[in-house]
C-alpha cells in the first residue's frame, strides 16, 4: 500500500523517472521508421500483402466456425482513450501492422493513409511538401482510424466538419474476409455507417483523407469575455464567419473566457511570432490566461504545426495534474524537451488503484451540442461538473445519412465542450453525474464522444444516435456473428 500511495499522491516521481525517457524513446523508434519507409518508399509494395494477411486471419476465423467476435489486436493500452477495453482479452485478436503514408496525390488533392497513423506523423510528412489536411485534430498520438472509427475535431471544423467529413473513402475488410472501396458515390451506405462505428462493421486498412495547400502561419487574435451570455453570443458570431480559418474558446470560469480566432497566412510580424511548440515556451492554456488575467487583447503569429499541436504538450491540461510544476520555467527549460509523456504509457503504468481514482474524481469527455444550446449547456457542466477550463470548439454538422447528423434537413452549426480534470462540484459522483450530464445532452439532441466512459443504457444509447442505418447494414453484411455492436463494446452498462 506504500507504494500505491507513493503512485496515487507523488506519481510525477514515476513520470518524470521512467515514463517521459521511455516516451521519448517510442517518439524516437517511430520517428526513424516512418522517415525510412518512406526514402524506401516499401509502404505502397507492403501495403497489399499486409492487407492481404488481415483477410487471411479473417477467414480463418471463419474456418474455425466464428465462435467469438473479431476485434482488432491492437492492445488496449496503446490507444489514446482513457478506457481499457476488456474485449481485447476475449475476442480474437486480427493483427493489423498498418501505420504508414501510402501516396499523397497533388492533383486530385487527396493523401492515402493507413489507419495507424498518427496527426503528428501525418502534419510532419505533409507539411514540408506544402499540404496539410483540414482538420487536425489537436493531439500527437490520435490515429487516423481512431478518428474515423470514433471522432475527431479542430478548431477549423466551423469550416470543414468533423475528421469524417474530409475524407472522401475508405477501404474496408469485412466480416467475410472480403475487401471493400466506399466512397460517396460507391458503396455510399457503408461509407456514411462506418464514423462513429467503432470497428464493428469491418476493419479499416485505408482512408483517403482531402489536402489543403499549407501556410507558414496561423494569426491568432486573443479576445478575453467576461459575462456568460456575452461569451455565448461572441463565440457563436465568430463561428459563423467563414473568413476565421480557426476558432477556438477556452471557459476559465461560469463568467470568463478567451475566444481566439485564426487565419493561415505566409506573412507575419517578425516581433509578434511565438514559437508556442518549442519545448521550454509556457503551455498553451497557461499563455491564453495571460491576456484574460491582464483583460487586454492580442494578435500572435504562431508557426502552423506549432498551432495545430498546440495543446499536445500539456495534454491539454491534463498534465497539471500529473506532474504539478511542469509549467514551472525551471522545469520546462531543463526537462521540457520530454514532455510529455505518452498517454498509452501512462495507461499501460497506472495500475487499478489510479484507474480506479481517475474513473471517480476525475473527467474526461467532449459533449457536441447545437451553439443555439451553448449557455444552457455550460451552465449545465458548471451545475454537475464544475470543472474548469472548459475547452469549445465549433463545428458544421451536415445532414449526411449515419449515426450522426442534425435533427432537422440542414447543416447545422454544433459545438464541441470539453471538461478534462477533476470536478470541483461537493456532491461528484461519477456514474450519477455523467447520467445527468448524458440526459441533458440527449434533451438538446446532442452527442457524446465515444472514447469517453459513457452510462448510457442501450434505449438511451440508440435515443442519442441514429442507428437505422447502421442496424441495417450490419444485418447486410452478416456483421452480428463478427462484430459486438457499437453499444457493447463502449458503454459501462453493457460491460458490467
Amino acid at each position: 500500500r506504500g507504494l500505491e500511495a507513493v503512485l496515487v499522491h507523488h506519481r510525477w516521481v514515476f513520470v518524470c523517472l521512467f515514463l517521459l525517457p521511455l516516451s521519448i524513446l517510442f517518439d524516437v523508434y517511430y520517428q526513424l521508421r516512418a522517415w525510412a519507409v518512406w526514402r524506401l518508399h516499401s509502404a505502397p509494395r507492403q501495403h497489399a500483402q499486409r492487407v492481404r494477411h488481415i483477410q487471411a486471419q479473417v477467414r480463418e476465423w471463419k474456418n474455425e466456425g466464428s465462435k467469438r467476435y473479431m476485434c482488432t489486436g491492437r492492445p488496449g493500452w496503446l490507444t489514446v482513450s482513457l478506457r481499457v477495453g476488456k474485449y481485447k482479452k476475449i475476442h480474437k485478436n486480427i493483427m493489423i501492422n498498418l501505420m504508414d503514408v501510402l501516396e499523397v496525390d497533388s492533383e486530385r488533392e487527396v493523401v492515402r493513409v493507413e489507419p495507424l497513423v498518427t496527426m503528428g506523423q501525418l502534419t510532419a510528412h505533409l507539411n514540408p511538401m506544402g499540404w496539410t489536411i483540414p482538420v487536425v485534430p489537436e493531439l500527437d498520438d490520435l490515429t487516423v482510424g481512431g478518428l474515423i472509427m470514433g471522432t475527431g475535431i479542430e478548431s477549423s471544423s466551423h469550416i470543414y466538419g468533423l475528421f469524417q467529413h474530409t475524407c472522401v473513402a475508405y477501404e474496408l475488410v469485412l466480416a467475410d474476409g472480403s475487401l471493400v472501396r466506399c466512397s460517396p458515390t460507391e458503396n455510399s451506405d457503408l461509407f456514411y455507417a462506418v464514423p462513429w462505428s467503432c470497428g464493428t462493421l469491418g476493419f479499416l486498412v485505408a482512408a483517403e483523407i482531402k489536402m489543403i495547400p499549407a501556410k507558414k502561419y496561423v494569426k491568432i487574435h486573443y479576445e478575453p469575455v467576461r459575462g456568460l451570455q456575452k461569451i455565448c453570443e461572441k463565440f457563436t458570431e465568430e463561428s459563423k464567419k467563414k473568413e476565421n480559418s480557426f476558432v477556438e474558446g477556452l471557459v476559465y470560469s461560469l463568467e470568463e473566457a478567451v475566444i481566439m480566432t485564426g487565419v493561415l497566412t505566409d506573412e507575419a510580424e517578425q516581433s509578434k511570432i511565438n514559437r508556442i511548440g518549442n519545448y521550454y515556451k509556457p503551455w498553451f492554456f497557461k499563455h491564453v490566461e495571460k491576456y484574460l488575467k491582464a483583460d487586454r487583447t492580442g494578435i500572435e503569429y504562431i508557426p502552423s504545426r506549432h498551432y495545430y499541436h498546440r495543446h499536445t504538450r500539456s495534454i491539454f491540461w491534463e498534465l497539471q495534474d500529473i506532474i504539478p510544476f511542469g509549467n514551472n520555467p525551471v522545469f520546462r527549460y531543463l526537462f521540457g524537451w520530454m514532455v510529455p509523456p505518452k498517454i498509452s504509457l501512462l495507461k499501460l503504468t497506472q495500475g487499478e488503484a489510479i484507474r480506479k481514482l481517475y474513473e471517480q474524481h476525475h473527467v474526461v469527455q467532449d459533449m457536441l451540442v447545437p451553439m443555439k444550446s451553448l449557455e444552457k449547456s455550460i451552465q449545465t457542466f458548471h451545475v454537475d461538473l464544475n470543472v474548469y477550463p472548459l475547452w469549445l470548439c465549433p463545428f458544421i454538422l451536415p445532414n449526411n445519412p449515419g449515426m450522426v447528423h442534425p435533427k432537422g434537413d440542414e447543416a447545422e452549426l454544433y459545438v464541441d465542450i470539453g471538461a478534462y480534470g477533476e470536478p470541483r462540484r461537493k456532491q461528484f459522483e461519477a456514474r450519477a453525474s455523467m447520467r445527468q450530464m448524458e440526459k441533458f445532452v440527449r434533451s438538446v439532441h446532442g452527442f457524446q464522444m465515444l472514447y469517453a466512459d459513457c452510462y448510457m443504457t442501450r434505449e438511451e444509447f440508440w435515443d442519442m444516435f441514429d442507428g437505422s442505418l447502421y442496424h441495417k447494414l450490419r444485418e447486410q453484411m452478416n456483421c452480428k456473428d463478427a462484430f459486438p455492436e457499437v453499444y457493447d463494446k463502449i458503454c459501462k452498462a453493457a460491460r458490467h
